[in-house]
């Protein structure tokens, strides 16, 4: 028998780690492994960090872009909610989506829960913001171009005969398993993650303790163990605050729309006081974690909450709070202004007695947010007509009376000719915008 043995074989060999496979010393690019988040150099969920490693970059450069990102668009919290909830740390492979939906509520699910809705909420408001998604489109190509050109900048191609080698090797021993280890599955529904046996789920196993006793020796009866009785679980705090968040966010809803009302156009005035709300149910499913529990109620509304807020920011920026009825009727060509506007109502623009002269043009035009608009054109006039609503109904003097068609983006421009082919008027050109409702043109009778 030699002395020598080959390393890793005799009987003072250290047992293997089992996460050995999986953790990496720090530096070192994760290229042949999926992203994993970094518990080790973590700010807050360790997103960047996962990605500094796996893309072998400066974790800073990450948190920068994500940061950018969160400001511009809201991507960036998207981005890295989601990520928190679905990628797990790097030396354990249960996710923080896992653990909420098996019932262990803790901070750091709501919390990635808490960056994913707010996200999702400011990115809705900028959606009519192209500037702002442009840039944020281009910094999100930018990262995603420098982590994939960092990762494969690392990486060299296998070796053949180590590849061999490798799957040659007989499979590893692996020790017995450890009687009673809990499973995920298995894990109590306690905030604090302690382990009394009992399945987190309705519908799981029961809990099975399996004890492993060596043989006794011949000729003796094996001796039973007195059992211990099971300690009782920790009393839990209060329960349900999913009722005291709904009643903040509908106050400060309330409260941000009444102030704003008055003197902002109502896709303003909604915009505030959906956004205060939405922050009063993320704040709410974040404290929740350390003062009581929220039902999945709670969450629901966050996400209606937040598609109302995108709804409020689709609105036309010239609709306002309050309904007018309004008539404006010029005597004379002179008195013609450029440009009538009406925010939220009823309006009527007469042009019968402010006609253009023979051989001259007349341009005007009109603007309405929301309501119904009626323009009375000279019969004697050529009106050359542009007509745009963004949701609604147009109607020509040809078009029946009761012919309603309402439908999204309807553009007209028609040549509209003087009545019985006079020609003692002039050319009216006629531009009028409706955000929602409906435009009627008219001839005058006389």
């Amino acid at each position: 028998m030699t002395d020598e043995q080959p390393a890793g074989t005799g009987p003072q060999a250290a047992p293997r780690d089992p996460r050995a496979a999986t953790a990496q010393e720090p530096g070192v690019p994760m290229a042949g492994r999926a992203f994993r988040r970094d518990r080790r150099h973590k700010k807050l969920g360790g997103v960047c960090a996962g990605l500094g490693q796996h893309c072998d970059m400066d974790p800073v450069i990450f948190r920068i872009g994500l940061a950018l990102l969160s400001v511009t668009s809201g991507l960036g919290l998207v981005f890295y909610g989601f990520a928190w909830l679905f990628v797990p740390f790097d030396d354990e492979e249960e996710n923080e989506a896992r653990r909420l939906l098996s019932g262990r509520v803790d901070g750091q699910a709501l919390t990635a829960v808490l960056f994913a809705l707010v996200g999702c909420g400011v990115f809705l408001s900028l959606l009519n913001n192209g500037g702002a998604l442009t840039f944020a489109a281009v910094l999100a190509l930018l990262l995603a171009g420098a982590g994939y050109w960092s990762q494969q900048r690392g990486t060299t191609d296998p070796d053949p005969v180590a590849a061999q080698a490798v799957a040659d090797a007989p499979p590893e021993a692996k020790a017995p398993p450890v009687a009673g280890a809990p499973s995920w599955w298995r894990d109590p529904i306690v905030k604090d993650g302690t382990h009394d046996g009992i399945s987190g789920y309705f519908w799981g196993p029961a809990g099975v303790t399996v004890e492993y006793q060596p043989d006794p020796p011949h000729g003796r009866p094996r001796q039973r163990a007195p059992e211990e009785p099971s300690p009782r679980p920790k009393p839990r705090g209060p329960r349900w605050i999913g009722g005291f968040i709904f009643l903040g966010a509908l106050l400060a809803g309330g409260l941000g729309t009444g102030l704003t009302w008055e003197e902002q156009s109502l896709g303003t005035s909604l915009q505030t006081g959906l956004a205060l709300a939405l922050g009063v149910f993320g704040i709410g499913i974040a404290l929740s974690a350390f003062l009581g529990r929220t039902g999945v109620g709670s969450i629901v509304m966050a996400v209606i909450t937040a598609g109302l807020l995108a709804g409020a920011a689709a609105l036309p920026k010239d609709i306002s709070t309050t309904w007018v009825e309004t008539e404006w009727k010029p005597t004379a060509a002179s008195e013609v202004e450029p440009r009538y506007e009406l925010g939220s109502g009823l309006g009527t623009l007469d042009l019968t007695r402010a006609g253009p002269a023979k051989g001259e043009t007349l341009s005007t035009g009109a603007e309405v947010g929301a309501g119904q608009l009626k323009v009375i054109v000279p019969k004697d006039s050529t009106v050359r007509l542009d007509v745009e609503v963004g949701v609604g109904d147009i109607r020509l003097p040809d078009d029946p009376k009761r012919d309603v068609d309402i439908a999204p983006g309807k553009e007209k421009s028609v040549m509209l000719n003087p009545v019985g082919g006079g020609k003692d008027g002039g050319t009216l050109e006629l531009h009028v915008e409706m955000g929602i409702g409906q435009v009627e043109v008219t001839r005058a009778t006389s």
